[in-house]
């Protein structure tokens, strides 16, 4: 999904839910969203996710799309590793509320 498609969606939903992706090791943030029929869509430009570098730019890409809240997810490759299946969607264990 481009930035832009991103406002539109926005402008004409309302349930749905943004993802800030952060992988352990890894300075980039990427942005996802994931639609009432549970369709994940990386955010992009050119048919290329976007990486963003802070989360101050994250932050700044999604007010201009009229978005003030989303959630931290910090992927741990650690949990795979030693075989413990990873629970992204657990609000309190895997999941930060950001509200800016």
């Amino acid at each position: 999904m481009e930035l832009q498609e991103l406002k539109t969606f926005v402008e004409r939903h309302d349930n749905f839910e943004i993802r800030v992706i952060s992988h352990a090791g890894n300075r980039f943030y990427q942005v996802e969203l994931e639609d009432v029929e549970g369709q994940r869509h990386v955010i992009g430009r050119r048919g290329k996710p976007v990486l963003f570098r802070s989360l101050d730019d994250v932050y700044l890409e999604l007010k201009r799309a009229d978005i003030h809240r989303a959630y931290l997810v910090h992927h741990v490759a650690n949990d795979e590793v030693v075989g413990r299946e990873a629970h992204y969607h657990q609000p309190l264990t895997s999941r930060t509320p950001l509200v800016f």
